[in-house]
């Protein structure tokens, strides 16, 4: 039976082998959740960069769309931020352009763990995608939580929990303690997941750069239980 673990943070990478297993990269507040909602909204593919430098070249060469956030607000002189409603605002489509972007947590976890068989992208938002993927490899999967700046992050083990629940009837989720814990909370969270993740650090932390409505939106389970970014080559695009 393969097995379900969890990172707490990248910083903890090193500790595991990612050889042959399915990473889930996890960054809910919010750099998941923009990716899966920019690829529903028709953008072709993702290119998930560490630096702005490195963003904005991007932008310049290949003329694709630019997305930049620093400490949870957008950079200037980029084209877009790291609020999933940026994507969906009709005045500015962005269907059928590619996207350069680069996040404070999100995309450092993803570039960190490429040495895994299959990189994908989950958040609450395509939970039932990431679990029918998981289900299809019959690999082990390692759930890698973007944290904030190394540290240890609720909302990104909550959602690790929430897979591990989906994913008991055909996983071994309990010799790890890490996903162990991790579904313990999403046990208590899963009645009422807004409320009990407004007592996250990280959310308080949004929710002062009155960013509230990016967080109700990014708390919807399944609203693209379809899309799943999945790493190809050197780029994401929905599998």
């Amino acid at each position: 039976m393969p097995v379900l673990d969890l990172c707490f943070s990248p910083e903890l990478l090193p500790l595991y082998n990612l050889s042959g297993q399915t990473a889930v990269i996890v960054d809910v507040l919010r750099a998941s959740s923009t990716i899966v909602t920019a690829l529903a909204a028709g953008v072709t593919h993702v290119l998930p960069v560490a630096s702005l430098e490195e963003c904005a070249a991007l932008g310049r060469v290949t003329g694709c769309l630019t997305a930049a956030e620093r400490d949870g607000q957008r950079a200037p002189g980029f084209d877009l931020g790291n609020s999933p409603f940026e994507y969906l605002d009709p005045a500015r489509p962005v269907a059928g352009r590619a996207l350069a972007l680069s996040t404070t947590n999100g995309t450092r976890a993803l570039r960190e763990s490429l040495g895994a068989a299959h990189v994908v992208v989950g958040t609450f938002l395509n939970l039932s995608a990431v679990a029918d993927f998981a289900r299809q490899q019959q690999a082990n999967v390692l759930v890698v939580c973007a944290g904030w700046k190394g540290r240890f992050c609720l909302e990104d083990t909550v959602f690790g929990g929430a897979l591990a629940e989906q994913l008991a009837p055909d996983f071994d989720v309990s010799s790890s303690d890490a996903a162990l814990a991790a579904r313990h909370l999403w046990q208590q969270a899963q009645p009422d997941l807004p409320a009990y993740l407004l007592q996250s650090a990280h959310v308080r932390r949004l929710n002062s750069l009155e960013a509230s409505q990016d967080f109700g939106f990014c708390m919807e389970v399944d609203r693209y239980a379809a899309v799943l970014p999945q790493w190809r080559e050197d780029r994401l695009m929905a599998w």
